[in-house]
């Protein structure tokens, strides 16, 4: 059983875009992975207002692919700070490893298969 609606999902999106286009001011990132999460906040943006779902405006991606992106989104996350050598800031490193674990967390428990308005 999937205990998270399209609707519900809807708004943890928009609180993760909140999250990434705050996160270099409320955890101090700079450089590298401040620029990373401001793209991510309008990357996470775009795909939400383009999902076939309740929180959809343009609605061409359908839900079970927004699903997909996530499900690529979340382990990259986790690996991120690995991948572009910046590991040793720990404040980043476990901002990106947290936000990563939780968008996995989400993406299992989230109904992408009902795209009906709840």
């Amino acid at each position: 059983m999937k205990l998270i609606s399209p609707r519900i999902h809807g708004y943890l999106d928009i609180v993760t875009v909140l999250l990434f286009l705050l996160a270099p001011t409320l955890f101090g990132l700079n450089q590298l992975p401040a620029l990373l999460a401001y793209s991510l906040a309008v990357i996470h943006l775009i795909v939400t207002l383009t999902s076939d779902f309740p929180f959809g405006i343009i609605k061409i991606i359908p839900f079970p692919i927004h699903g997909w992106i996530e499900r690529i989104v979340g382990p990259t996350l986790v690996a991120i700070p690995f991948i572009l050598d910046f590991s040793s800031d720990e404040i980043a490193r476990n901002f990106y490893i947290a936000a990563g674990i939780v968008i996995i967390a989400v993406g299992l428990l989230t109904d992408y298969r009902n795209n009906k308005i709840q």
